[in-house]
Parts: structure tokens; C-alpha cells; sequence
């Protein structure tokens, strides 16, 4: 007796693709997006290295006792990580919400703490690659990072916590004001918090008044937390992570809540 091969159903069967997977579709999109883009590929990755080739081989500033490179190599990466996760995010989805992108986005069943975290995911993608290089031409330099893999792990956790915080407060200029002003404000926090925030010369020679609101800033607990694991061989320290995790949280929670499609 002959059987009969059931006939295959064409039926189309609609709904939305599971959580994880739209999260990653997303991912894959922004990466490709950030690594076309010339001019945040400038301010990620060569500005960092202009400043740590500059700084780390012209003595333009009187950094202390001890090798240059060594006080230089973790404040730059810090700024790199700045650079990505929050300025360069922050102006280039201000104009994806300016172009509306951001409102059709609105209508796929990608939901907003989705975004967040795609976005999230490519700058962390993203910084792999700053980072493989900033330690590269330190090393050149002469760098000598302390620590070992369990430095590597802390310094590695840090820039983790550093890039939730700049995400969400990039994520949440964005959302909330015009292209236009958030290209403004994400240029002068840039500039303002190179310069306040540990990167090229210490923390301490601020004045007292300043120096507890300068320590609560997410860039120098970065740049502070990555010089003790990293150039003083000191364990992790919870001073910077505390701070990057209430950075990052309050962040989230705004963003969240703030965060317009339109």
C-alpha cells in the first residue's frame, strides 16, 4: 500500500522573533554601523592614541615620579572608553532619532531596554578593538602593566561597569534632547571631562573643594580604578566601583524612563 507525502504547509506563521535574538540582530546592525563610521573611529580610537603617543613621549606635563607611559597608558584607556560609549553614541543616536530611524525601530517588536542593550553590546565590541590597540602602542612605548591576568580581569571589569554608565547617560542625552544640542553637550562634556577627569595628569594637584566632586565623576573613577590595578598591581578597588555602579544604574533607571523614540 502506497503512501502519500502529507503536503508541506506555506501557511505564513507572523509573530516576533524570541528576546536574545532580536537583541543580537540589532547588535550585529549598530556594529556595522559604528566601524563605517569614520569620524567616531577618529574620536574612539585615533585621538586616544595621538594623546598617548604625544603625552607619553613629549614631556609637555609633569606627571610624577615613575614612567610616563605607565601613568598615561590607563587614562587613556579610559578616555577611549568614554569616547565610544557616550559621546560618540550619544551624538550618533541623537541623529538616528533626529532621521527617524529611532521612531520605525519604535514600531518593530524590538522593545526599548532592547535598544539600550544593542547599543550597549556593539560599544563593547567595539572597545575590544581600542583596547587590543592602546596596549599595543603602550607596549611599543614601553608600558610595564602590573597586575597580571587578575590586573587584566579587574581592569577589564571596570571598563564592563564604565561603558554601562557612559551608555546609559549617552542613551539618555539622546533621547531626550535635539541632534543638534546633543552634538553640542556630547563635545563639551568630552572636552570638559578630559580635562577634569584623570586622564593626562592626576587627580590630586586639584584643589580640595574640587577634588570630591572630581573623584565622583564616572571617567576618574575609571581612570583611578584602571591606575591601581593596572600600574600599581593593587587589587580592585571599591571606591571606582561603586561609583560606576550608581553612575550606571541611575543612567539605566532614566534612561529607561526618558528615553523618546521621536
Amino acid at each position: 500500500m502506497s503512501t502519500s507525502t502529507p503536503p508541506i504547509d506555506f501557511t505564513p506563521s507572523p509573530g516576533a522573533a524570541p528576546p536574545l535574538r532580536r537583541v543580537l540582530a540589532q547588535t550585529d546592525l549598530e556594529l556595522r554601523l559604528l566601524l563605517r563610521n569614520g569620524e567616531q573611529l577618529l574620536l574612539t580610537l585615533v585621538i586616544p592614541v595621538i594623546l598617548l603617543v604625544g603625552f607619553g613621549t613629549v614631556p609637555l606635563l609633569d606627571l610624577g615620579s615613575g614612567s610616563r607611559v605607565d601613568f598615561l597608558a590607563p587614562g587613556v584607556l579610559a578616555l577611549a572608553t568614554m569616547s565610544t560609549a557616550f559621546t560618540g553614541q550619544a551624538i550618533g543616536t541623537g541623529f538616528e532619532r533626529s532621521y527617524g530611524v529611532l521612531k520605525r525601530l519604535g514600531a518593530t517588536p524590538l522593545s526599548r531596554p532592547g535598544l539600550l542593550a544593542a547599543k550597549t553590546l556593539a560599544v563593547l565590541a567595539v572597545q575590544v578593538l581600542q583596547a587590543a590597540v592602546i596596549c599595543a602602542v603602550a607596549l611599543a612605548l614601553g608600558w610595564s602593566p602590573e597586575g597580571g591576568p587578575g590586573g587584566a580581569l579587574s581592569a577589564a571589569l571596570l571598563m564592563v561597569l564604565a561603558t554601562a554608565a557612559f551608555s546609559s547617560l549617552a542613551l539618555l542625552m539622546a533621547g531626550t534632547l535635539r541632534a543638534e544640542a546633543t552634538l553640542a553637550a556630547a563635545n563639551l562634556v568630552y572636552v570638559v571631562l578630559l580635562g577634569l577627569g584623570g586622564v593626562v595628569f592626576p587627580v590630586d594637584r586639584f584643589p580640595a573643594a574640587l577634588l570630591s566632586l572630581v573623584e565622583a565623576l564616572p571617567i576618574t573613577a575609571l581612570s583611578t580604578g584602571l591606575r591601581t590595578v593596572l600600574a600599581d598591581g593593587a587589587a580592585l578597588p571599591l571606591g571606582p566601583v561603586l561609583v560606576l555602579l550608581a553612575w550606571a544604574a541611575v543612567g539605566t533607571v532614566l534612561a529607561g524612563r526618558f528615553f523618546r523614540w521621536e
